[in-house]
Formats: structure tokens, sequence, C-alpha cells
């Protein structure tokens, strides 16, 4: 015969029984638990996770919501670099976080940002500013700053700052770091000499010039949530041996009255060259999917344009157990496996994804 003890049992006002003490689930570890068995409904506290858990018939379920665990990497669009002498322009902030909670079976928005136009020949232009890259609840990755060209204004700011034309500052970096980590630097400004300075990028600042020659974009930053194969298979990141780089700044045009000036280099991670030469040449663009900053325009005649800025991306990975995504209409992304993980690669659009 079942028997039922307790200290005491009453009514409340509304004559519904009260217990008066605490009302214990029997506790088991994991192992005990599995070794019951078990009839769809029946209720424990799992002393090895320490969560109470109902059995659904088949599998047994911790109470409460539903999440899964996800690395994220976000990287904004790169900003578009000057013209006439222009500077290279800043990366695209970097925002990482691990082990992010998110819930099963709630819509999250996903925005990859695109990169910013470089500045038009034909005249001093500065470039624009790249677009955020944005997943939720999470912290934005702020697009990068633009370079601005000879004789205009200051360098933009943004995720990495821009670097100048002569004679002003470079922009600074805005990128955040809240519930993860930001990357971000400043872009070099212009101490008076007439080449364009070069883009801040996610792991140095961009580089100050002193004379006729550009200033080398700043190096993108290290990441580790894709490896190198990876990487190379869906074209993201910049592979560098077994290195996978996001988020360098441009390079910086030349005052070039004779062509012999040096331009500035992108950095590794996506930033592209400043233009160099007498033939109107143009900064190249910073590569696509990396958040690289694009390269600044060199002088003589003019007529060179800014390169444009790499566009952003964005990078989930969960261990393939906690659940299974759904991608909404206007994301364009690919998804692979890296052991136990799923990896879903966003590389442009905006929409809403979720778990089930």
């Amino acid at each position: 015969m079942s028997e039922l003890k307790t200290n005491k049992i009453s009514t409340n006002d509304q004559n519904n029984v009260a217990i008066d003490n605490a009302l214990n689930l029997k506790s088991y570890d994991t192992a005990g638990r599995n070794a019951l068995t078990s009839v769809a409904g029946d209720m424990i506290y799992n002393s090895d996770s320490n969560k109470p858990q109902i059995y659904n018939g088949s599998a047994w379920a911790d109470f409460g919501l539903a999440v899964v665990n996800v690395d994220a990497l976000l990287v904004a669009g790169g900003g578009g670099g000057g013209s006439d002498r222009g500077g290279g322009a800043g990366a695209g902030g970097v925002f990482y976080q691990t082990s992010k909670k998110f819930p099963i079976g709630f819509d999250m928005t996903v925005s990859v940002g695109a990169g910013g136009s470089g500045g038009a020949g034909g005249g001093a232009n500065n470039g624009t500013s790249g677009n955020n890259s944005t997943l939720s609840s999470l912290t934005s990755a702020i697009g990068g700053g633009f370079g601005s060209a000879g004789s205009t204004s200051n360098a933009g700011n943004g995720g990495s700052g821009g670097g100048s034309g002569y004679p002003y500052a470079g922009g600074s970096s805005t990128q955040t770091s809240t519930g993860g980590t930001g990357y971000g630097n400043d872009g070099g400004g212009n101490g008076g000499a007439a080449g364009g300075s070069g883009g801040g990028g996610a792991g140095a600042s961009g580089e100050t010039t002193s004379n006729n020659d550009g200033g080398d974009g700043g190096i993108g930053i290290v990441n580790t949530i894709i490896s190198s194969t990876i990487a190379t298979t869906y074209s993201v990141g910049e592979v560098s041996g077994s290195d996978v780089y996001f988020a360098a700044g441009g390079g910086g045009g030349t005052n070039s009255s004779t062509g012999s000036e040096t331009k500035g280099l992108g950095g590794t991670g996506g930033g592209g060259d400043g233009g160099q030469g007498t033939s109107g040449a143009s900064g190249s663009a910073g590569t696509v999917n990396t958040g690289g900053g694009g390269g600044g325009a060199p002088n003589n005649p003019r007529t060179g344009s800014g390169g444009a800025g790499g566009s952003g991306l964005v990078i989930l990975k969960y261990p393939t157990a906690d659940g299974t995504i759904s991608i909404g209409a206007g994301l364009t992304s690919s998804t692979t496996t890296d052991g136990s993980n799923t990896i879903v690669i966003f590389k442009s659009g905006t929409g809403t994804i979720s778990w089930s």
C-alpha cells in the first residue's frame, strides 16, 4: 500500500491545500537517473547538473527554457579610402563572444555590414564609412571609418579609425566591448607630410606618414572560431599559414610627384593597398568578407579613386547536439561542421534565424 507522510497539511483562505514545508524532488546523479525505469512525467533533481528534470517518454529534459550555446564573431564592413593623396580607410570593428546562450524557438536578426565606397576621382573626395554587422542582443561590430582625401577633413571614426590625408587628423576607434570583446584601433594622422596615412586595423593602429610615401594600414586580428581550411573553402578572412586574420586597415596613397614614392600597404586581414604613380592610379579595395579598409588614391593627376571597403561577415559556432538552426530569407550563408560543432557563415544580407 502506498503511504503519504507529511508534517502538516492545511487549507488557505481559498480552500486550497497548502504544504508548509518545501517540496523536494528525489535527487539522483546522472548514472542513478539513467538506471531508473521511467515513464513520461517522472520528475527528479539531477545532482550532477544541479537542475530539475522531467522524463518526456524517451529522454530526460531540463525544466525551463532550452538554450543553444553559441560562439559568435561579428566583423563590420570596412571603410572606403580617400582620393587625391588619400588616407587608407579603417577596418570594420570586430566583436567576439563565447558561450552566449540563445533561447530555442525565438527569432533573432542577423545583419552583415557592407563596405563603404571609395572617394571619387577627379578631385579631393573622402570615402564613406562601412556598415555595422549585428546579431540581435549582441553589441554591434561598428563599420570602419572612412579615409579622408588631402586638404579636406579629418578621417572618419569607426570600428577602426580611417587614415587622414594632408594635413588632418586620423579617425578614432569607437568599437565597444559590452558583453564580449571588441577590437579596433585608430587611423594614422598626418604630421605635415603630403602622403596619405594608413587606416587602423583590428590588431594595430594605422601608420602616420612622414613624407610623400603612403602609410601602411594596421594589421588585422587572428580569430580561431574557424580553421584556415574552412576559411579557405568559404573565402572568408585572410589566411596566412594556419592563422585566419580579419579586419585590417587600408594603406595610404602617395603624393606622386615622380612616381617613385612608396604606396602604403594594406594590413594582413584584407586591407587594400594605397595607390602609387602619376597615371591616375586608384587605391585597392578591401577584400570581400574580411572587413578590410580600402586603400587611398595618390596625387597627380588626381583622377584615381579610393578603394572600396571590404564587406564584413558574421560567423556562429555551436554544439550540433544543442539544436538545429533555421535561416530566413535575405541572408546569404554557408553551413558546415567541425567535429561536434556546427558552423554557419553569413556573408551578406539581413534576415532572421532561430533554433529548434
